[in-house]
């Protein structure tokens, strides 16, 4: 599976921004797609994730409410649309798959397949 994210930029705090994620290659019959970041000086983390379906999503607590995962079958591709953005979600974003899921999870080790990242910068 490749994945390819794109979408990020600039942007001041309180706008918006739309992550695209791009999957390719091998398919499954089930699977669960996931977005983490990684801000400057810290660990990657979970940020939010859609079973292929869109059956079930889930999300980090600091970005609820602002932030909606949502993805298109036809498409192959998984967006993240971001509002009300803040300086803290200042990150490099990337998407990954869980080809084996048994629920939606935040644990990193179970991503299967990553993306090169793509860099989001909110300015305050």
């Amino acid at each position: 599976v490749q994945l390819q994210a794109f979408g990020g930029g600039l942007v001041q705090a309180g706008g918006s921004l739309r992550l695209s994620c791009a999957a390719s290659g091998r398919t499954f019959s089930r699977y669960v797609i996931g977005w983490f970041r990684q801000a400057p000086g810290k660990e990657r983390e979970f940020v939010a994730a859609t079973t292929w379906s869109g059956g079930s999503t889930y999300y980090a607590d600091s970005v609820k409410g602002r932030f909606t995962i949502s993805r298109s079958n036809a498409k192959n591709t998984v967006y993240l649309q971001m509002n009300s953005l803040k300086p803290e979600d200042t990150a490099v974003y990337y998407c990954a798959v869980d080809g084996d899921p048994v629920k939606i999870t935040t644990v990193q080790d179970m991503y299967d397949y990553w993306g090169q990242g793509t860099k989001v910068t909110v300015s305050s």
